[in-house]
């Protein structure tokens, strides 16, 4: 995704209005569909990607459909290339990457996307992880590594956000974690 596109979210309470969302979302804009799936404690995620126009359009149509069924949603213009990947899961670190760890921890998936990308924007961090509700009680992850000033630089930014958003559970810096912190990612 080019760093002109524009990510959406919609976070549900419903499954069954989720997928009804889902499928007004993408009729009202030309928009990717990024991830669409039941979450945790019985919830439904939709993300969805395009130029920020599409993405604002498909969102409020989200919004307007699905009336008292809305947890969170947000549209992030230009969103930082390292969340992608961060979020596919699909970063491995070399040994040599992983420096101080940064975790975070908010209430909902949507807030996690935005805190990675107020990190990853404030800081020279690198996102390896976003994990967005799976697992987690329908909770958002986000771990990040570099320098200690980086990360810690990449976490205030990102707990600003989620504490704007009223979402934030936790915010924490490891300065010189053990490497079996790592170890599904080295």
């Amino acid at each position: 995704m080019a760093s002109s596109k524009s990510v959406g979210v919609v976070e549900l309470s419903s499954v069954g209005i989720g997928y009804q969302i889902q499928d007004e979302m993408l009729k009202a804009a030309s928009v990717d569909l990024l991830i669409a799936r039941t979450i945790c404690s019985g919830k439904y995620l939709i993300v969805v990607g395009g130029l920020v126009s599409d993405v604002e359009a498909a969102v409020e149509t989200g919004l307007t459909a699905a009336d008292e069924a809305i947890i969170d949603h947000l549209v992030l213009p230009n969103v930082h290339d390292a969340v992608f990947p961060a979020l596919g899961q699909s970063v491995t670190l070399g040994n040599e990457e992983a420096g101080a760890l940064g975790v975070l921890e908010t209430f909902s998936g949507t807030s996690a996307l935005a805190a990675a990308d107020a990190a990853a924007k404030a800081a020279r961090v690198t996102l390896f992880r976003i994990h967005v509700a799976m697992a987690l009680g329908g909770k958002g992850l986000v771990m990040m590594t570099g320098s200690v000033a980086d990360v810690r630089a990449g976490m205030e930014a990102a707990a600003d956000v989620a504490r704007q958003r009223g979402l934030l559970v936790s915010d924490v810096v490891i300065p010189r974690p053990q490497k079996e912190l790592f170890s599904d990612y080295l």
